[in-house]
């Protein structure tokens, strides 16, 4: 098995690196996308030859190896791996420099956690992973212990209840049961919403802590019960592994928790975090800890079979997942922290193309909550130097771009894509007149905007895939077996302040593993080069193929004389997601009124015709004028979407076809506006006026792309 995550922003493209709970936040089309088989092997221009023959998993796994075996990759005390970055880029032909800005953050000082049984009986877990003698960086004299990235200072001595994923439809089930929440401590499994909002929603019904832990039902059929063995003897999960990662409450908003909206520089005024971040403490552990505490509850309340909530029973062997309600068996956390604020940088590299009113952004995150991060986010940072070089060896034949093209590797993605989001704010009058679009295993998946979903697909044919213990085949043969379909884009790498605050087309792009392929071990120690060298991508291939398409995909985005977006292609997806709107509406309890929605769609599909029309009349007279026109266009068009204000309580999130769901953090709801006011407030007036703003922002979107 092979595996890699990148994300990359494409005519803002990142490299994606962070893994998201990829089995919640896929939200694909209904219908795969076919099109034309691809050629093998491809047919390639001479100047995507040298693209694709640039690259070489030789000096990528050089790339990750140094990257991997770098001390702190933690937020805010990487500066050294940031310049070495910007220095790889300039020694290929890009104008590097190192952006600052100034940020909250937490460091993890002290915690401990202790169960007492009903008898009296204590069982003090370890908090730590076991070191490894085969993984050197396991053993690292500077790793970073176990801790949640936002969760306070304090203290919290109780007794705790089993809340399942932690979702609020798990809570609503606790309370449905009669569970008393108010004073006791939570213990969530990881799965389903983003970490932050188990704590959220804990806090939110009075709990005074909360303790998370990965549960070894969730890693499919390499379990060791099936007897395959665990890391780094095999490719089972090691019972050690912990789950690090940040409590930002991120559908509220990213980016620093202390000035929403705005740039954090040294001087910059602080605004209240309450309203972002927890106030009562947490800490992860790992299966193996969590084992004595889910056993004490078993057959006190409701047992996890009753309970009846999606995937609320594990595989831990011994515990019958039980609400634990009258068990008598409490626990005491301690979690000591260090506020700071601190200096963040990300690296920028620039190559200027012709029209420096139109700019291409690829980028991935560089912070990790580990010494290692081989897949998080180092996959991404190795392929992005590796593409840098590749773009050199462009540059040396005369070739310069249509289009500038930036490459950044942001810092403090991990809290809460504060690198991305804080560089957005700052540049978001240039971007919004600028940015055409933002791009981001064995086993490829891709997430994106509508428009890109032509230009994706045909890329991909133009790449050979390694297939472990098959002949290759293309990207697009491969991602046709595996899926066929473009996830939707939510929340959960740096496309998002792109996405939600300039509307710029976007891409994610990763590869993760299937059932059958050796466990990823996230946010963890075990995330290193030796587990990437061993079981991830040996011989870093997929890393190879990632690589190339991502500089076929740039390459296209910032060379075509007619920029690649085709916004004709939101319209059947615009329709799926009016079809799944009035399901939501014919399952709740009210009326809302969308025939504004769909007629604004109609106005927008005859839209993107004359658009059509008018790209193909450039096209023909060969027009430079235009062509200018028509490319404006396709990069202006989107920012209808994010033209009527931000969502109702989280304004950071302004797009209005796609946003993060407000109890996922990650998974995407379509229509948020509108979809949130039935599904959360029961609000069918609020619905109603979402569904003429929502009108109105496809409407402001089809009026520049009309002639």
């Amino acid at each position: 098995m092979k595996l890699l995550f990148l994300s990359t922003l494409a005519l803002v493209a990142p490299v994606h690196a962070c893994q998201r709970e990829l089995t919640s936040t896929r939200h694909p089309r209904h219908a795969k996308r076919q099109t034309a088989n691809a050629t093998f092997p491809p047919i390639l221009d001479s100047n995507e030859q040298i693209l694709v023959n640039s690259f070489d998993n030789t000096t990528i796994s050089t790339w990750s190896y140094y990257y991997g075996s770098h001390s702190y990759h933690l937020a805010g005390t990487n500066e050294t791996i940031a310049q070495w970055t910007a220095d790889r880029w300039a020694e290929n032909g890009f104008t590097s420099r190192l952006d600052e800005y100034y940020v909250y953050l937490n460091y993890p000082v002290s915690h401990s956690l202790v169960l007492t049984y009903a008898n009296g009986s204590t069982f003090e877990p370890s908090l730590e992973e076991a070191v490894l003698a085969a993984d050197d960086t396991t053993g690292s004299p500077v790793r970073i212990p176990t801790f949640h990235g936002y969760s306070p200072t304090g203290n919290a001595s109780a007794e705790y209840v089993y809340v399942g994923r932690g979702q609020q439809v798990d809570f609503n089930r606790l309370i449905e049961l009669g569970v008393e929440l108010k004073g006791k401590i939570a213990l969530a499994k990881y799965g389903g919403p983003f970490r932050g909002l188990k704590v959220k929603n804990a806090q939110d019904h009075g709990m005074i802590g909360v303790i998370t832990f990965t549960d070894p039902g969730d890693d499919g059929n390499i379990t060791e019960a099936n007897g395959y063995a665990a890391y780094p003897d095999g490719p089972a999960r090691n019972p050690t592994s912990v789950q690090r990662g940040s409590v930002q409450f991120l559908s509220t908003y990213p980016g620093d928790p202390t000035t929403p909206g705005y740039a954090s520089k040294k001087d910059s005024p602080r605004a209240d975090k309450s309203d972002n971040v927890p106030n009562i403490p947490s800490l992860p552990i790992s299966w193996l800890d969590a084992q004595p505490i889910l056993q004490a509850l078993n057959g006190h309340g409701t047992s996890g079979e009753n309970v009846n909530r999606t995937k609320w029973v594990g595989a831990i062997p011994g515990a019958d997942y039980s609400t634990g309600e009258g068990s008598g068996a409490s626990l005491s956390l301690s979690n000591v922290m260090k506020e700071n604020y601190t200096a963040i940088w990300d690296a920028i590299g620039i190559i200027n193309g012709t029209n420096q009113d139109e700019v291409v952004i690829l980028g991935n995150h560089r912070d990790a909550w580990i010494v290692g991060g081989a897949s998080d986010p180092n996959s991404g940072s190795a392929v992005l130097v590796e593409l840098s070089k590749a773009f050199g060896k462009l540059l040396t034949t005369g070739w310069k771009p249509t289009r500038t093209i930036i490459l950044a590797s942001w810092d403090a993605e991990e809290y809460g894509s504060i690198g991305s989001t804080e560089w957005v704010e700052e540049y978001v009058p240039w971007l919004k007149t600028a940015a055409v679009s933002s791009v981001s295993g064995p086993w490829p998946y891709t997430d994106a905007t509508p428009d890109l979903h032509h230009l994706a697909t045909e890329t991909m044919k133009k790449v050979i895939y390694p297939i472990p213990g098959s002949s290759s085949q293309t990207l697009y043969d491969v991602w046709q077996n595996v899926s066929g379909e473009f996830g939707i884009l939510g929340a959960g790498s740096d496309y998002v302040p792109f996405l939600q605050k300039t509307g710029t087309a976007s891409l994610d792009l990763g590869a993760g593993g299937s059932a059958g392929d050796p466990i990823y071990h996230y946010h963890s120690n075990y995330d290193s080069y030796h587990w990437m060298a061993t079981f991830g991508d040996p011989g870093f291939q997929t890393h190879k193929a990632i690589g190339q398409y991502l500089a076929l995909l740039t390459y296209h985005l910032a060379s075509d004389a007619v920029l690649p977006l085709e916004p004709a292609d939101y319209v059947p997806e615009f329709e799926t997601y009016l079809g799944e709107l009035n399901d939501t509406i014919a399952s709740s309890n009210g009326t809302v009124d969308i025939s504004a929605l769909t007629n604004a769609v109609a106005t927008f599909s005859d839209a993107a015709q004359e658009f059509n029309a008018l790209r193909q009349e450039a096209i023909l007279t060969n027009d430079t004028k235009l062509l200018t026109v028509v490319n404006h266009k396709a990069r202006d068009y989107s920012r209808g979407f994010v033209s009527q204000g931000g969502l109702p309580g989280r304004e950071f999130y302004e797009n209005l076809i796609f946003a993060p769901g407000l109890d996922t953090g990650y998974a995407p709801v379509t229509f948020p506006g509108v979809t949130e006011s039935i599904t959360f407030a029961s609000d069918f007036s609020a619905a109603q006026d979402w569904v003429e703003k929502t009108a109105d922002a496809i409407l402001v979107a089809a009026n520049i792309l009309k002639t």
